[in-house]
């Protein structure tokens, strides 16, 4: 069996995968493993942040309508300086990628789209959850070719080991 260096956490839309995903990226990092990409942080509906990885610096990608505002709108600018910052971390070939999630914005080509992109054409094995919703444009930007894992720590850590152990055996 081909062991995938793409893994998806597939979730439903109300549930958060990031404090599963922050817990794998912290127990990796405190393995050694060089990670690149981008964690979500939120504070309220409208107050996202992403944690830009390795540096951990974070950037804010809500715009502030106001207190008035009924809803809340994505900083491009911001995402933009964010995928600029991420596809440098992915140049310097990081052992592995995550990325937040596979989300409306990359659905339609935009946010972190192309990041994602170049870290699977770089050979970078991936960890991104993708909500149910976005699965066949997932599987279309992928071609399918994908694990599917649980949405839990364990999972992450589990594939990540046999990945680390399939390229030593190969080697």
């Amino acid at each position: 069996m081909t062991q995938h260096h793409l893994a998806v956490l597939i979730y439903p839309t109300d549930f958060d995968p990031a404090p599963i995903l922050d817990d794998a990226v912290r127990k990796l990092l405190a393995r050694g493993v060089a990670i690149a990409g981008a964690l979500q942080h939120a504070s309220g509906p409208c107050d996202m942040e992403l944690e830009l990885l390795p540096s951990g610096r974070r950037i804010s990608i809500s715009q502030n309508l106001g207190s008035g505002a009924m809803g809340c709108r994505l900083d491009a600018a911001a995402l933009a300086e964010a995928a600029s910052i991420v596809r440098k971390a992915i140049d310097n070939g990081p052992d592995l990628a995550i990325f937040n999630k596979y989300g409306a914005q990359e659905a339609e080509g935009k946010g972190l789209h192309d990041e994602i992109a170049l870290a699977i054409t770089a050979g970078i094995p991936v960890v991104i959850p993708v909500p149910e919703r976005f699965l066949p444009q997932w599987s279309t930007f992928t071609a399918g070719e994908f694990a599917t894992l649980a949405c839990s720590t364990p999972a992450v850590l589990s594939w990540w080991d046999a990945l680390v152990k399939a390229s030593r055996d190969a080697a």
